[in-house]
């Protein structure tokens, strides 16, 4: 059978554009090389807990359109993203706001917090050069010491002074006592998992799983008119212009006989001394209740360490740094020569994608192709 489309990956840009190109009445196929769907927002149930197997997703939206795409598909719960920042056994809330402010400082008023912070940042003149005189610049020396550097180091594996100063642009201070880490209008866990979600997404699709393209490229391609995907751009290529660069992660999970290990979803560590960039302890992005409502008697928790991608690594932010950046061009420059391809995603457009702006450009993708 020749299908309309061949869909290479089953994340979000993937499920996504299978859905509309069905609801369209076309013929879809979507294979993925992993044993299940749903890409890096796989959720996996271990003790009752929804746990999040690469990495913490935290669905947040101000695109209306977005909300009320994803909503036909789950039922969301409230979360609201809240992290803790652990430096050295100080606790300290995030995003900076007048609870940081306070442990830091002991400032009580907005305007003492906003003075001190003035103060600091005076110690920076002329453009910033690099990532820490542009975090200085923005939050000062002791929010930067404490908060940012050591956590900024294992996230990207190099000093501060090493980092284009374009990777910090802004960094949220909040002279109120709001610690809602997403200044999002609609945000919240799927109910049930982002496995179900996926699932409701391609319902009704042709899956086949633990299949790589690559294996068999012109066979698949064969099958049909045309292909969406979705992996990286230079593994399309065979790397013939060079390798993009990733960061990876790499987890740790453990199960725990106790009901509560941090009391909070999320945990930075932002020492440099502590290996681990940060704990997810996954039962508190359900309230630490299973489906029925009941408390779960353990615990699941990830620490996550960053690491350089290498083969075989599952490659998870593009590094979008210049020598990247012009590569990355040039490879865009082959994909649109490409007649009967489409690159999307995070890997196929080599760009760091929130979730919901994803989803946007899978449907604004799926629009234009099937109007």
């Amino acid at each position: 059978m020749k299908y309309d489309y061949l869909i290479v990956g089953s994340g979000l840009y993937g499920a996504v554009f299978a859905h509309e190109a069905k609801k369209a009445g076309k013929s879809v196929l979507v294979i993925d090389k992993r044993p299940n769907i749903a890409g890096n927002v796989y959720t996996e149930e271990i003790e009752g807990i929804n746990v999040h197997k690469y990495g913490a997703h935290i669905f947040h939206t101000n695109n209306k359109e977005v909300w009320d795409y994803v909503t036909k598909f789950a039922e969301f719960n409230r979360f609201t993203n809240s992290p803790v920042a652990n430096y050295k056994g100080e606790l300290y809330s995030l995003p900076f706001n007048m609870y940081t402010f306070n442990k830091m400082w002991g400032v009580v008023t907005p305007e003492e917090a906003a003075a001190k912070i003035e103060e600091q940042r005076k110690e920076i003149t002329g453009e910033p050069k690099n990532l820490e005189e542009q975090a200085i610049s923005l939050v000062g020396r002791d929010i930067y010491e404490k908060l940012i550097k050591g956590y900024t180091e294992k996230q990207w594996g190099r000093d501060c002074k090493e980092l284009p100063a374009f990777i910090i642009k802004r960094l949220p201070v909040r002279l109120t006592f709001d610690n809602n880490y997403f200044n999002a209008l609609y945000q919240g866990i799927p109910i049930g998992g982002y496995i179900q979600m996926v699932a409701n997404m391609l319902d009704g699709i042709e899956i086949r799983l633990g299949v790589d393209y690559f294996d068999n490229k012109a066979e698949f391609d064969a099958m049909a008119e045309k292909v969406v995907y979705t992996g990286p751009i230079d593994a399309y290529f065979n790397f013939s212009l060079g390798t993009l660069e990733y960061r990876s992660v790499r987890f740790e999970n453990e199960i725990l006989d106790q009901p509560n290990f941090q009391g909070n979803a999320a945990v930075n560590y932002t020492d440099r001394e502590t290996p681990w960039t940060r704990i997810i302890e996954h039962k508190w992005f359900e309230f630490g209740k299973d489906k029925n409502g009941s408390d779960l008697p353990k615990t699941v928790i990830s620490r996550e360490y960053s690491s350089e991608w290498k083969p075989g690594d599952d490659p998870y932010y593009p590094v979008n740094d210049e020598r990247n950046g012009v590569l990355y061009a040039e490879y865009k420059k082959l994909a649109e020569k490409e007649k009967n391809i489409i690159f999307g995603g995070r890997l196929g457009e080599y760009k760091y994608y929130d979730m919901d702006a994803v989803i946007a450009a899978a449907l604004t993708k799926a629009k234009e192709e099937l109007q």
